[in-house]
């Protein structure tokens, strides 16, 4: 495969009057629970027949253009994260000055990009010729001064075009990153229209961190941690030694998964499309370990996933709040009880009542939550079973006039000992996609169990 780097540019935020000169924005203790991940990356693929001098002539200025508007809007995705050089006195920030930009990549490849959007298991390395690398950190007498998000557009002629994105943890989750990708989407559409798109309902972006209601201090407690592990770039993952590979969750497939689990635990009340999604595939994963590998059957088993608490906590959070605002929901259940005939109906039970828990009771979204840094749950991170993605948060849904991305794959999480991506399905209706990075042996084990479990 050969991909060829055309332009590398940088993208600043149209001049406003009402733009600010200068906004700093204090890092929040969900934000500075982050700052030492690494790069969330992702690849929006769009099937789209265009060839390359009108990419180059037509769509990249218009990328441009539109790219430059946005950002007007989003000014701290053009900005840097400051991480202090004396961490004793200072805390880590998030600045925008007058200058500051995005780095764009242009590129051109001769890859096969059926083959990047199909489902099967394809070599995970080939995905990084279109992920852009967060530029290197620079330094001030006081701050490394880090960029916090990155972008390349690579246009596959005749086939497709692929968007790939990096940012920083620390800058924004899944909710922000996919409504600023969504609002870049539609000033794009609408030819470079000026005002922020709310043809949806969308509201702009706030950045005021002060909404983050944090009595305990928590922020505190959590940069007396961070503080002391060493800031360091982040590196490639290269080689991953990992295939990729999609699996769908029909929505025939989930009806099915809530009636089996319904069926034996009729008291059950959350019983969501979520719930039977991770339970079916944490267990698949167990049990594809099994096969391929000998592991503790007496060992605790975690699984971890993010819950947005804007709407969750008291007070409530804007839904337009652009920052980190995740809770975070464990289960937790011995290894042989998930990898027996009844592991779907164990793990749905415990998932069940811990989202249901959650959902009901305010105090719950983000209860312990001082105690996430104490190092108690050092061996949870490490052992978990983790969920990049959301259903709720439809990246594909960006539509630059190309139509929906026909897939959105989360490259980061071949960086994860094991972690699933989920998002709707672009192919089944009411249906769910896995994307999973594992070792070929491994993944081949998935697919067979994966496929055999469904015949309920």
């Amino acid at each position: 495969m050969t991909t060829t780097l055309l332009e590398t540019c940088q993208i600043p935020p149209q001049p406003c009057s009402a733009a600010a000169a200068e906004l700093q924005l204090p890092l929040s203790f969900l934000d500075i629970v982050w700052i030492h991940s690494k790069p969330i990356r992702g690849l929006l693929l769009y099937k789209y027949s265009c060839s390359e001098s009108h990419f180059l002539e037509t769509l990249v200025p218009k990328l441009k253009e539109s790219l430059s508007l946005t950002l007007k809007h989003y000014l701290p995705v053009a900005g840097n994260l400051l991480y202090p050089l004396n961490t004793a006195d200072h805390k880590p920030l998030l600045r925008y000055v007058s200058g500051d930009s995005v780095s764009l990549k242009i590129a051109v490849s001769g890859g096969n990009f059926d083959d990047l959007v199909g489902n099967h298991p394809r070599d995970a390395d080939q995905f990084y010729d279109f992920v852009p690398e967060i530029p290197p950190a620079t330094e001030d007498s006081e701050y490394k001064i880090v960029p916090v998000f990155a972008l390349q557009v690579t246009l596959f002629p005749g086939r497709g075009i692929c968007i790939g994105l990096s940012n920083l943890h620390s800058l924004g989750d899944a909710r922000s990153i996919a409504g600023f990708m969504q609002a870049w989407a539609s000033i794009s559409k609408l030819a470079g229209e000026d005002e922020f798109p709310t043809k949806h309902g969308e509201s702009p972006p706030i950045f005021d961190r002060s909404v983050i209601n944090d009595p305990l201090k928590i922020n505190s407690i959590f940069w007396e941690v961070m503080k002391k592990i060493p800031f360091t770039p982040s590196s490639s993952p290269l080689p991953t030694n990992r295939v990729r590979a999609t699996y769908t969750l029909h929505q025939s497939d989930i009806q099915k998964l809530k009636d089996f689990v319904l069926a034996k635990k009729p008291g059950l009340v959350h019983v969501s499309s979520f719930v039977v999604t991770a339970s079916y595939v944490w267990t698949t994963l167990l049990k594809s370990a099994d096969a391929v590998e000998d592991d503790d059957h007496s060992t605790l088993e975690y699984f971890k996933f993010a819950v947005d608490v804007r709407e969750r906590v008291n007070p409530s959070v804007p839904t337009n709040y652009f920052g980190n605002c995740l809770g975070v929901g464990i289960a937790e259940i011995e290894h042989e009880r998930l990898v027996d005939e009844e592991g779907l109906l164990v793990a749905a039970e415990f998932m069940s009542k811990l989202i249901e828990n959650m959902v009901n009771n305010k105090d719950e979204a983000l209860k312990g939550a001082e105690n996430w840094m104490d190092g108690s749950m050092k061996h949870v991170w490490a052992r978990a079973v983790g969920v990049s993605g959301s259903p709720r948060f439809d990246f594909c849904s960006a539509d630059f006039g190309w139509g929906n991305a026909r897939k959105f794959e989360v490259v980061s999480i071949d960086g994860e000992r094991c972690s699933i991506s989920l998002c709707k399905s672009n192919d089944s209706e009411g249906g769910l996609e896995i994307g999973l990075s594992l070792p070929k042996e491994r993944m081949d084990a998935f697919a067979a169990i994966f496929a055999d479990g469904l015949k309920l």
